[in-house]
């Protein structure tokens, strides 16, 4: 290998440790301020968990972690049993008229800005309100339909990926042992995509539980999501019990994550 070679591939790996302490080192501050005993973040006084007792102990961000939770856990299973269908069309019914449209719009929550699928879901709502008189306001209705009609995306890419690297070929020995289709998607294909969906169901719960954008367009005055609570009360200023609050959210959220990832690994792999 040449001088050269070396001088190239050094430079990557200093961008990206120069990247990585950007992105983590703040995240490192948040968590230690949080067990910081003085309630000035800059100042340093000690360790303590008096921010994490008192917590428990506010009634406002207990319902919101209570809200938040159920939000999440029913938007979760609702993009499940829609994006598990979606990936099952698309990856087992071959080709047919209009397969190119509905894979653009079962994929186009990835990539369309937050802020444009707040205020769609927003004006949504809104329109049948005034038609239908559903949904009456903005609540724990509009919030679960909201997180449900943009995680289905992301559930369907998963399971779609789990799909493609089963072999058909054992659903159609089912089906030529007189099993129904119900019944072969029962007892063969359900059971060996089971990692990928849970995987995805994790996803799209992790994914509600942390959004702020679309929650902050289709809640009301009584549906603040834990997230919509932590960034109403930062505006204020910083505060030991946020930071306390926000190291338990990401504590989480991580963990959603990385049972989500070793789940899809571990289907990838069989």
């Amino acid at each position: 290998m040449k001088p050269g070679d070396l001088r190239l591939g050094a430079f990557p790996r200093v961008c990206l440790w120069l990247g990585l302490i950007f992105l983590y080192v703040p995240l490192a501050m948040l968590v230690l301020g949080s067990f910081n005993a003085n309630r000035l973040v800059s100042v340093w006084s000690g360790f303590t968990l008096h921010w994490y007792a008192g917590l428990f102990s506010n009634e406002a961000l207990l319902q919101a972690a209570g809200l938040s939770l159920l939000v999440a856990a029913t938007s979760a299973t609702l993009a499940v049993l829609a994006g598990t269908q979606l990936a099952f069309v698309l990856a087992r019914r071959g080709v047919f008229r209009g397969r190119a449209l509905l894979a653009l719009l079962g994929t186009a929550p990835l990539v369309i800005p937050e802020v444009i699928l707040g205020l769609s879901l927003l004006l949504l709502f809104s329109g049948m309100e005034d038609f239908l008189g559903w949904p009456r306001g903005r609540g724990l209705g509009t919030l679960i339909l909201a997180h449900a009609s943009f995680t289905v995306a992301f559930v369907s890419v998963v399971v779609q990926a789990r799909l493609a690297g089963m072999d058909p070929q054992l659903e159609e020995a089912a089906r030529d042992l007189g099993a129904t289709p119900w019944r072969s998607f029962r007892e063969v294909t359900l059971p060996l995509i089971l990692p990928g969906v849970v995987a995805g169901w994790l996803l799209a719960f992790t994914l509600s539980l942390d959004d702020v954008v679309i929650a902050s367009f289709t809640s009301g005055p009584g549906g603040s999501t834990l997230p919509l609570l932590i960034w109403s009360k930062v505006r204020l200023g910083l505060a030991p019990e946020i930071n306390a609050l926000a190291t338990l959210l990401m504590l989480v959220v991580t963990l959603c994550l990385l049972l989500s990832a070793w789940l899809f690994n571990r289907a990838r792999s069989h």
